[in-house]
């Protein structure tokens, strides 16, 4: 038995060594938010925004380089845990978050298979190829950005939820790192809802479709899903970036996301969604920025400045969880979600 350790060590490394390089592959996975024409995009929509609003031409540039690329936001201890809680997070979060959640094509299967066990088997398309291609990749898109603003939701309106997801409001200063600045129990439910939504959207149009169907791509991602990750970054970063009044009523864009992270009393609670403002106009939390407006980010309770650490952005949302069950003892000074 001794004999098979070391093999048993020797099959166990490259899974090991996957583990520990995957967070630093991201940058060259298509389908990570960091990828890095995603990231160049983001600089690059970034500068061009800054320059047109501030209209000094190539001293414009220095100006951007100096507000948002400077070590005040880039080195804050803020964004250095951003970095460590990464990395953590992107080795332990295979094993931890990703075995619990119920993947949108494995719901997907069950929904076909029971319309099938209740209606029969479909043994034609019910709908044109091309009429079922558009269809299904709007309704994706819809099902998917609807699932994420229920969860986000759910993580800030549930007292016990919102201590969790106060690991990402933490954050003092926004950098597309912070977007994943997300406990594993923040990712759990923020992957849960969008897969429950896809994959009741996928499992009708299987049925619908026997069995045939795909979405419209790009860049090897669903369209709609990979035209919002070109500026996707810049809804945490600190680059003022507002749709104006009429298409802010309909679109989220980097201001909003930024009003969201933001600490003034008219701010807090809105502009829960991702990509559409509609389903925060549906539930009454849409705010439209305009004008740039001052935004100040944390938590405002009186611990800002207790999260730069890997261990309390895990630690302190399971101390404040087990408070409110009276097994815990917490010196915050404000219990109420924004």
């Amino acid at each position: 038995m001794d004999g098979d350790l070391p093999h048993a060590l020797l099959a166990l490394a490259p899974r090991l060594v996957a583990r520990l390089i995957g967070p630093f592959a991201e940058v060259l996975l298509h389908d990570s938010l960091i990828w890095w024409p995603f990231l160049l995009s983001t600089l690059g929509i970034g500068a061009i925004a800054f320059c047109r609003r501030d209209g000094r031409g190539l001293r414009s540039l220095g100006e951007f380089r100096r507000r948002y690329l400077s070590g005040a936001i880039w080195a804050h201890s803020s964004a250095q845990a951003d970095y460590a809680f990464y990395i953590v997070n992107g080795v332990l979060y295979p094993v931890i978050v990703a075995p619990l959640v119920l993947s949108g094509a494995f719901i997907a299967r069950m929904l076909d298979a029971a319309l099938a066990g209740g209606f029969g088997p479909a043994l034609a398309p019910m709908l044109a190829p091309t009429l079922a291609r558009i269809a299904y990749t709007v309704a994706f898109f819809l099902a998917y950005d609807f699932g994420r603003f229920v969860a986000h939701n759910l993580l800030h309106e549930i007292p016990l939820l919102w201590e969790f997801h106060k690991t990402h409001h933490s954050a003092e200063v926004l950098t597309p790192i912070s977007s994943y600045r997300v406990h594993p129990v923040d990712l759990f439910v923020m992957q849960i809802c969008p897969n429950l939504a896809t994959g009741l959207i996928t499992g009708i149009f299987f049925y619908l479709c026997a069995g045939t169907i795909g979405y419209y791509s790009f860049f090897g991602l669903h369209v709609g899903i990979a035209a919002f990750n070109l500026i996707g970054n810049l809804r945490h970063w600190h680059v003022w970036i507002s749709f104006g009044p009429v298409v802010g009523r309909w679109l989220i864009s980097p201001a909003h996301h930024l009003v969201h992270h933001s600490l003034a009393p008219h701010h807090m609670g809105t502009n829960r969604g991702f990509e559409l403002a509609i389903w925060d106009r549906m539930f009454g939390t849409l705010y439209v920025p305009t004008a740039e407006e001052s935004v100040r980010m944390g938590l405002g309770d009186g611990t800002d400045g207790e999260w730069h650490s890997v261990g309390r952005l895990y630690g302190l949302p399971l101390q404040y969880a087990l408070a409110r069950f009276g097994f815990a003892r917490t010196s915050r000074r404000e219990e109420k979600a924004p």
